[in-house]
């Protein structure tokens, strides 16, 4: 029978979600509530936030993976922190169900709850895509890659097998929006930076594709900026394919078609597939008692309350982040909604805290989330950019210079953003980290080998390649 845990008795304000919004809220509201006899408890699956924005320079070497992530207990200390995963939340009774990692389940009561669990990879049921792909939302995602790379590089350098050494050395980014430009980006920076090092390697034996479904990319910036975009990845020998979607990835053959006419693109075969095309709400959205909308999301209020479905709002219940359609306000949202973002997310749970505050303390007026974008900048690699902070059109080394200004702000709390820049100067010094660690997943089977038990497969181990490496040696 589970074991309930000895939760705080005092009435509760429930955050789902520990991402952006989530640790901002509680940030916000800690300290405030529990003064007022109260606790704040956040309930994420993970120990911590990722700051999303820099999973390509993860990817890269620029930014030691553990520096883009931040602490729940260390920067919480006022908060009630429980690492697990919500699975339901019934309003009704102001109850939510929580699930732990050794699959047990408990309730938890609340007087007032906040939705902020985020987004999650949206993917598409392409045959083949669960086993050949990964995504990047996450920093495991992020090591995970960039450790792929390396070892497909290294084995590469010693294949005799063209059509072997060909696939391993063949990366594709599905996905042409900023989170896919910017991983390309950094990709193809390694790949120069760890092929440069090999002279059993060339450069042009590297090739590096960029496919997305529409005539165009990086929609957060004007035509003529993503048109620029494309020229610059081309120069550096990335192919972008427009107006092409991925229709197969089964055995690492990715079959493509042609999005205007539905006709055959063509097909390759890669080792390393990386998918970046889009986000969807988590799916907790749809187990709970709040309306939620077409596209998955709870629907809210400018206020940041959630609807009633009925003009009204839910007493005690509040959402914020992506997982959330929050009204733009400002008229510059696509649908009317606000874009899902690290710049919307810090606002939104600075305004929800505030709010929720006036509504159960009295303290303070109830006000609507309103702010105008910045515009965006996209980091394309090192002393590369391109933007549009505050309309203003940037390219080159001042837009990198305003990405990594912003993001280095943006990174909560001093503590890491002391890391990300120190990480960031040493690049600069010593250049980028090439150094793979190997065995990541299964860092046991050093042992296991050692002790005549049998090895786990691993996330990408290549048997097919492995085996016409050895055949041909």
């Amino acid at each position: 029978m589970a074991i309930t845990p000895q939760l705080s008795p005092k009435p509760r304000v429930l955050i789902v979600g520990g991402g952006y919004a989530g640790l901002y809220v509680a940030k916000n509201l800690e300290k405030k509530v529990k003064e007022r006899g109260g606790v704040v408890t956040l309930v994420d699956p993970n120990p911590y936030m990722t700051y999303q924005p820099f999973l390509p320079e993860v990817v890269g070497g620029n930014i030691e993976p553990r520096h883009i992530v931040v602490d729940h207990r260390t920067h919480l200390k006022n908060s009630e922190i429980v690492q697990g995963k919500v699975i339901k939340v019934e309003h009704a009774r102001k109850t939510a169900t929580v699930q732990t990692q050794d699959g047990s389940e408990f309730e938890i009561p609340y007087q007032d709850v906040v939705m902020t669990a985020g987004a999650t990879t949206r993917v598409f049921p392409i045959p083949g895509l669960g086993e050949a792909g990964i995504g990047m939302k996450t920093v495991q995602e992020a090591v995970q890659l960039r450790n792929q790379i390396l070892d497909r590089i290294e084995a590469a350098s010693t294949m005799t097998d063209a059509a072997a050494r060909s696939r391993a050395l063949t990366f594709a980014v599905v996905g042409g929006g900023f989170n896919g430009v910017e991983t390309i980006s950094e990709m193809e920076d390694l790949i120069r930076s760890v092929i440069k090092k090999n002279p059993r390697l060339a450069q042009s034996d590297a090739r590096i594709v960029l496919i997305e479904a529409m005539g165009k990319i990086m929609p957060e910036v004007g035509e003529d900026q993503a048109v620029e975009v494309v020229e610059h990845l081309k120069s550096r020998g990335i192919e972008v394919l427009l107006n092409t979607s991925l229709a197969g990835a089964e055995g690492g053959v990715l079959k493509l078609i042609n999005m205007q006419d539905k006709s055959d693109a063509g097909s390759f075969e890669t080792d390393t597939l990386v998918w970046t095309a889009g986000v969807a709400a988590n799916a907790v959205a749809k187990q709970t008692d709040f309306p939620v909308e077409q596209r998955g999301r709870i629907e809210v209020t400018p206020t940041l309350q959630i609807s009633d479905g009925d003009g009204g709002v839910l007493e005690g219940a509040w959402g914020a982040g992506d997982v959330c359609a929050v009204p733009d306000l400002t008229g510059d949202g696509p649908g009317g909604h606000c874009v899902p973002n690290a710049q919307h997310a810090v606002r939104q749970a600075k305004r929800l805290a505030a709010n929720l505050l006036a509504v159960r303390f009295g303290e303070g007026a109830v006000e609507e989330y309103v702010h105008k974008s910045l515009g965006a900048v996209a980091g394309l690699g090192f002393g590369k950019g391109v933007g549009n902070p505050m309309g203003l059109k940037l390219s080159g080394i001042p837009a990198w210079l305003a990405h990594r200004g912003y993001h280095g702000l943006a990174m909560p709390t001093y503590e890491r953003k002391a890391r990300v820049v120190s990480d960031w100067l040493l690049s600069v010094v010593f250049g980028r980290d090439t150094t793979p660690i190997e065995g990541l997943e299964n860092p046991h089977n050093p042992f296991l080998e050692a002790a005549g038990g049998e090895l786990k497969p691993g996330r990408f181990d290549h048997p097919k390649v492995l085996e016409s490496t050895k055949s041909s040696t």
